[in-house]
């Protein structure tokens, strides 16, 4: 049980619900209470269907389907997510552009690459090693949705704050979203290195 509830805060902390809401912040303006709620849950049951998919195969998707290194996945990744975090240094927190569409599109944009990452894909396979695969399935199921339960409780609180103070809640959001591309960089720029300790270790 003790191992479950670590697997569970591994996963957690990479999904990270008080980080998202700060890359989801120009849709959280922009849609209404419900709306936002239905186009979470969805995105969450795509990355649920993907972590599960990761937990019961682990590395040989990349290895025997993909016919790639992990370690190719993860540069990659950090390329991304290094390009993210340039951006909020320097357009702040709206400059995700791809959740500036209709909302029919947001669902695959949220699912990837904000709630499915190297990081979080990298702890599905961790923990379908180390656990049996129900409890594992469980545990996922678990704590993506407290994530978006969450993300749903800082979307009420935003909008019953932004009544009475939207200056004061718009300077705050621009301050928290600058602070975190700097967060976000210095992931992106150790899951490069990491990509590349792997791929130098085979030679």
């Amino acid at each position: 049980m003790v191992d479950l509830i670590r697997s569970s805060m591994l996963l957690f902390v990479l999904l990270n619900p008080f980080l998202l809401i700060i890359y989801l912040i120009n849709i959280v303006q922009k849609l209404e209470r419900g709306l936002f709620i239905r186009i979470l849950i969805r995105a969450g049951l795509i990355a649920t269907a993907v972590f599960w998919v990761f937990t019961a195969f682990g590395d040989a998707i990349f290895s025997d389907v993909f016919q790639t290194e992990f370690a190719s996945f993860q540069i990659f990744g950090g390329v991304v997510f290094l390009i993210i975090g340039l951006q909020f240094v320097f357009r702040g927190p709206t400059a995700i552009e791809m959740l500036q569409g209709e909302s029919e599109h947001l669902v695959g944009a949220i699912a990837m690459p904000i709630l499915i990452g190297p990081g979080t894909i990298s702890a599905s396979i961790i923990i379908g090693k180390r656990h049996d695969a129900i409890p594992a399935a469980v545990m996922i199921f678990a704590t993506v949705f407290i994530s978006i339960l969450i993300m749903i409780g800082l979307k009420s609180l935003h909008d019953y704050v932004r009544k009475k103070h939207e200056t004061l809640i718009q300077r705050y959001i621009e301050i928290i979203g600058r602070i975190m591309a700097l967060y976000v960089g210095t992931v992106a720029i150790d899951m490069i290195m990491q990509g590349t300790r792997t791929w130098i270790g085979k030679f």
